[in-house]
């Protein structure tokens, strides 16, 4: 299984990387986990310029997210909601073909839980025909990664090998 794991947040330091990062880690046998570090690259969403040719940071976006079995995003929660530039990306997406059908692990990360960005975020996902497998909301800061920025809560490394292994299931199973 091939997934393209997408922090929704533009830090550099952000825990919701680190999150990310932490699948390759607890994910199931014959897992790839594939950063995606675009999310600032991309143009600001206008119908005008989702034509062919593509903006390159769009295309390559897309392309990557063809070649994927499976999605996973991680999401912090900024004034109860979604990050601008996560959603930009998915406003990219919603025209596509590339995502339709895929399934995608949803959790979303932040010191207040992020539960306002997260029902914003499985909205929207299903809203676009994607398969979501729910990985849920956690309090979550860079004060749970140790000095290297790698994850260590137990609680949290837990939630990522259930969301994962749902997300292996769900990619087993034939899209309804």
């Amino acid at each position: 299984m091939r997934v393209l794991a997408i922090p929704g947040s533009l830090r550099t330091t952000s825990s919701n990387a680190a999150l990310l990062r932490a699948a390759s880690g607890v994910a199931p046998a014959g897992t790839e986990v594939t950063l995606y570090g675009g999310l600032g690259e991309l143009p600001h969403f206008s119908p005008d310029l989702d034509v062919e040719p593509l903006p390159a940071a769009v295309a390559a976006l897309r392309a990557q997210i063809g070649i994927a079995d499976a999605l996973a995003i991680s999401s912090p929660e900024y004034a109860h909601g979604v990050p601008g530039s996560l959603k930009n990306a998915l406003d990219w997406l919603v025209s596509a073909l590339e995502p339709i059908d895929k399934p995608v692990l949803v959790i979303s990360a932040s010191p207040g839980g992020a539960a306002h960005a997260h029902a914003q975020l499985l909205e929207v996902l299903r809203t676009m025909n994607l398969r979501v497998v729910d990985g849920g909301c956690h309090v979550f800061s860079r004060a749970k990664l140790d000095p290297s920025g790698a994850l260590t809560a137990p609680e949290l490394l837990a939630a990522l090998a259930g969301g994962l292994a749902r997300l292996a299931e769900l990619c087993a199973a034939p899209a309804a």
